[in-house]
C-alpha cells in the first residue's frame, strides 16, 4: 500500500481497490441470486460494501480535514515553543503551524521581547526545525 503521508496517492489506491472489491462481491451475489436463489445476498453484500468503502474512507478523510482546517502539528509546535523560548529573552505570543506538503509544515511565530533579540535571531534558533519550510517571525520589543 502506498505511504499513508500521500493523502492522494492512499484515496486513489482505496478507491480503485474499493472498485474491484465491490464488482466482485456485485458478481458473486448475483450469480448467488440466479443460481441459489439467494436474492436477498445482493441488497447484503451492498450493506457490506458500503461500509467496507466507509471504514477505508475514515482514514483519508481524517488526514484531508487536518489539512483544510489548518490542523496544527503539536510536535513542531512544542519544539519551536522549546527552542524560541528556551533562551529566556522572548515570550511567543502567537504560534501557528499547518501543514503545506507531505512532509512539508510553514509556521508563524509572534514573539515579544528585549531589545537584544530579533526576527532575524528567532529565526536562527528556529533552523534546526527541519519539518518547517516556510517561517514567518513576527517580533515585538516588549
Amino acid at each position: 500500500m502506498p505511504s499513508a503521508r500521500c493523502g492522494y496517492l492512499k484515496s486513489a489506491y482505496l478507491h480503485v481497490v474499493a472498485d474491484a472489491l465491490t464488482s466482485v462481491l456485485a458478481i458473486v451475489a448475483l450469480l448467488a441470486g440466479h443460481y441459489l436463489g439467494w436474492v436477498w445476498l445482493d441488497p447484503v453484500i451492498g450493506i457490506v460494501g458500503a461500509v467496507v468503502i466507509a471504514r477505508w474512507a475514515w482514514s483519508p478523510i481524517g488526514i484531508t480535514a487536518a489539512v483544510l482546517l489548518d490542523q496544527t502539528d503539536e510536535h513542531i509546535a512544542e519544539e519551536i515553543r522549546e527552542l524560541v523560548e528556551q533562551p529566556g529573552d522572548v515570550t511567543i505570543t502567537d504560534l501557528h503551524v499547518w501543514r503545506v506538503g507531505p512532509q512539508a509544515h510553514a509556521a508563524i511565530v509572534s514573539v515579544i521581547g528585549q531589545s537584544t533579540t530579533n526576527a532575524e535571531g528567532i529565526r536562527e534558533r528556529l533552523k534546526w526545525v527541519h519539518e518547517v519550510s516556510h517561517l514567518t517571525v513576527e517580533f515585538r520589543m516588549d
